[in-house]
Order: C-alpha cells, then sequence, then structure tokens
C-alpha cells in the first residue's frame, strides 16, 4: 500500500475529524512506523500496516471520535493487521508467537485497546525512532532515495507532498521508496541501530540528509520559489528529534545550531517584492532573534562536548559570527575566512572553497578573493555551477570591471535553475551594462 485511501468526508464532523486525522497523523506516524518495524523487523511492512491503521481512522474515528490517545490507537490497530497478516504467512509461525504476545498486552488494558501497552513499551520508542533514522539513511541507498524515504516514514509526508516539495513527478517519488525499501531488503539491512563500528558512517549519512533537506528548503535548487519554509520546519523537527536521540554527539548539536541560525534569517532573506535581499542587505531586525538563541545555545553544546569541531559545528560557528554582528559592518570577516580554512582541510570541498574565496575578499579585498577563486579554476566538480560565475562577477564588479562582470553574471543567470535566482543575475547584469 502506497497511500491511504482517499475517503470523502460527508459533513463538517467529518471534515473536522478528518484534519484531526491529518494532524495525529504528522505528529505519531514516525512512532507508530517505527514501533511497528520493531516487531516486524521489516520497514516495508511496518509502513504498510501503519498505513492500514491510519484508513480504519479515517472510517471510525468519525463514528466514534477521536481516542484520547490517538497514537497508542494507531500502533495497536497497527499490531492487530501485523498479526492478522502474519497469522496469514504459516511459515512465519515464530513471528506470530512473538506478536501475539504484543496483541495479548494490548488487549490487556481495558476500554481503549493498547494504551496500556503502549505506555509499557513507550521507553523502547525512543530507541525505535533512533532505529528508524539509521534505517532510512543507510548508505546503501542513493541520497535521492534516503531524502524520499525519510520524508515518508519520518516526517509523515504523502508521495505527492514530497514530489511537489522536489519538483519532480510523483510515480518518480513513488518508485524511489518502493525501489528503497526493496533494496533494503535486499541488503538485509534490518532494522537495528548500527554497530559502534558502523556509527560514525552511519550518523553522517543520516546528518547529510537532513541537512539535504534543509537546504533544499533554505535555497531552493530549482522552480520559481526561492525558499520552501515547509521543508526547513521538517529539517528542522528531524535535528531536534536527532538531539534527544543522540543528545552527546556534538556534530548533531552543530547541525542544529547550523539550521537554527540560518533559518533565523529566512523572513529577512525576501524583500516586500519578492526579491532576494543579500545577507549584508538584509534588515537585521526581521531576523527571528528567539531561533539565533536557540542556535547559539546548540553551538554551545557543541563545543561542550569536543575539543574540536566537526564540518557542521565549524560551519555553525561561521552562521554565528554572522548573528552576532549587530550590524553588517561590525562582521568578523577575518575569523570567517579562519574557519572556512579550517573547513576546506577537513572536508576538501570545493564548494567550501569558493565560500572562502568570498569571506577571503570580505576580510583582505576583492583581488585576494579573486586569487582563491583563480585556485578553483580547474575543479571538473564546479564545471557548471553557478555560483562560481556569480563570484566572480561580484569580485570583478566591486573591483570596477564591469564589462568582465556582467559576462560573468549573464553566465550564472544561464546556469542556474531558479528563477528568482535567474533575475537576480540578469538584473546585476543590467545595471552594470547602463553604469557610467
Amino acid at each position: 500500500m502506497e497511500e491511504p485511501r482517499d475517503l470523502e468526508p460527508r459533513d463538517e464532523k467529518a471534515c473536522e475529524v478528518r484534519r484531526r486525522v491529518e494532524a495525529v497523523w504528522r505528529i505519531e506516524s514516525a512512532r507508530v512506523v517505527a514501533g511497528l518495524a520493531r516487531v516486524t523487523r521489516d520497514v516495508g511492512l511496518a509502513e504498510d500496516f501503519a498505513q492500514d491503521a491510519l484508513v480504519a481512522a479515517m472510517e471510525q474515528w468519525p463514528a466514534e471520535g477521536v481516542p484520547d490517545n490517538p497514537g497508542a490507537w494507531l500502533l495497536s490497530v497497527g499490531r492487530r493487521r501485523a498479526v492478522d497478516w502474519f497469522r496469514r504467512q504459516e511459515t512465519l509461525a515464530r513471528k506470530e508467537v512473538e506478536l501475539g504476545r504484543v496483541l495479548a498486552l494490548s488487549l490487556a488494558s481495558g476500554d481503549l485497546p493498547g494504551v496500556a501497552a503502549f505506555a509499557a513499551v513507550e521507553e523502547d520508542i525512543e530507541d525505535d525512532l533512533l532505529r528508524l533514522v539509521f534505517t532510512t539513511c543507510h548508505p546503501v541507498l542513493a541520497p535521492e532515495a534516503r531524502v524520499a524515504l525519510t520524508l515518508r516514514l519520518l516526517g509523515g509526508l504523502t508521495t505527492g507532498e514530497i514530489a511537489r516539495a522536489f519538483l519532480v513527478p510523483e510515480p518518480t517519488v513513488a518508485q524511489r521508496i518502493v525501489r528503497a525499501k526493496k533494496k533494503l531488503a535486499a541488503a538485509d539491512v534490518g532494522f537495528s541501530a548500527p554497530v559502534p563500528s558502523e556509527f560514525a558512517e552511519r550518523l553522517g549519512s543520516v546528518l547529510e540528509v537532513v541537512y539535504l533537506i534543509f537546504n533544499e528548503g533554505y535555497s531552493a535548487t530549482a522552480g520559481s520559489d526561492w525558499l520552501r519554509p515547509e521543508l526547513c520546519h521538517d529539517a528542522l523537527r528531524l535535528g531536534r528529534v536527532l538531539t534527544g536521540l543522540l543528545p552527546r554527539e556534538s556534530e548533531v548539536w552543530g547541525l542544529l545550531a547550523l539550521m537554527e541560525i540560518q533559518a533565523s534569517r529566512a523572513r529577512a532573506r525576501l524583500g516586500r517584492d519578492g526579491a532576494p535581499v543579500l545577507l549584508m542587505d538584509q534588515d537585521r531586525g526581521r531576523w527571528d532573534w528567539a531561533a539565533v538563541g536557540r542556535g547559539l545555545a546548540a553551538l554551545g553544546k557543541a563545543e561542550s562536548l569536543t575539543d574540536s569541531l566537526g564540518p557542521y559545528g565549524i560551519q555553525a560557528a561561521i552562521a554565528a559570527c554572522h548573528a552576532r554582528a549587530r550590524t553588517a559592518e561590525e562582521t568578523e570577516w577575518a575569523r570567517i575566512a579562519a574557519l572556512y580554512g579550517l573547513l576546506a582541510q577537513m572536508t576538501k570541498s570545493p564548494v567550501v572553497e569558493l565560500n572562502r574565496a568570498v569571506a577571503v575578499s570580505m576580510a583582505s579585498g576583492p583581488e585576494a578573493g579573486l586569487a582563491v577563486l583563480e585556485g578553483l579554476s580547474s575543479e571538473k566538480s564546479l564545471e557548471g555551477y553557478h555560483l562560481v560565475p556569480g563570484v566572480r562577477g561580484d569580485l570583478l564588479a566591486r573591483l570596477g570591471r564591469s564589462v568582465e562582470a556582467r559576462v560573468e553574471f549573464e553566465r550564472a543567470a544561464g546556469l542556474t535553475q531558479n528563477e528568482v535566482e535567474r533575475q537576480v543575475y540578469l538584473s546585476r547584469a543590467e545595471a552594470l551594462s547602463t553604469a557610467p
């Protein structure tokens, strides 16, 4: 089963119940899938049973009312479906015994089936969520498949919502999810947290997926929207869940700090006309200072857990430099350039080096930035990357080399897939063509 069946509400009460069902699903779906995956040992089956429970809720709650503990209700119904399914699989007798025991616990709780059993296993749910995170972000899957599966199983998004968020056809997302689940089953990944020797690799994949989701919301790679706030919110929620599950991991706090501080600028990144506003030109009074405070606190936590910040922690430290500057002129560009230098040594990423070129230009002048940029001229992975000519155009413009700058901005406009960004580059090129 890939999507809950569409049940048309017949009256206002049914519509209200349906809205509550959808809200409950967003909050509880990951916990329900995780709880079911623990007993089925298969995330694909767990999702099917969770979806069956959701359909049952849509059918029963309008007539019977929403239960006091809807998450427990969904989990209980999902377990019943699992038991029924395993009973039909005569060759899986061992699992039938195990699930029968779980069902017996659920039925022993009185009028509301499953509440006591749900409470009894509550302390295990966090471990189940952790296993689910590490399963959906398993390195055996391609990054796009990890993103789709994570948003589906942990974010509670439908296939259509994921497709709209990433501007890809819905059948493409559906195929990614189906193939991902099959690949996990074929690789015998199961449903378990990694052993210590695998932990570093798996955690890196988890953090990568969460940040990929955030970045797509913060700066859309394609389409007509510059921001997609709902994706940022989903990534932040996942990041907060991870800090609860892994409170001793500095990089987890570093990623949360980075996302909180970056998200704090969302309102200031668009002008009243809908045009993007660059960081140095933003009205800092429009920043979300509560989010800045949460980000700085998370960064402090990350720093307290290690003597040497990792890549996400360093990026958060860079973001904090901007957050602590009350005006653009007070920005500590020399410190930012040094942090980018450290990050470049650590990651060997040409994109980080590109960012370092900008920081160096702000600290030491555009000529120094161009020198750093020149070192990237033979980097194959940056061919076709619109930010390279975009940055070069900016540095040339600051040096008064307008003709060269205009060519670079036009080249950047031709490379970007985001319409808003394209218009920004074209506007900058046009302004240079009419400059005295």
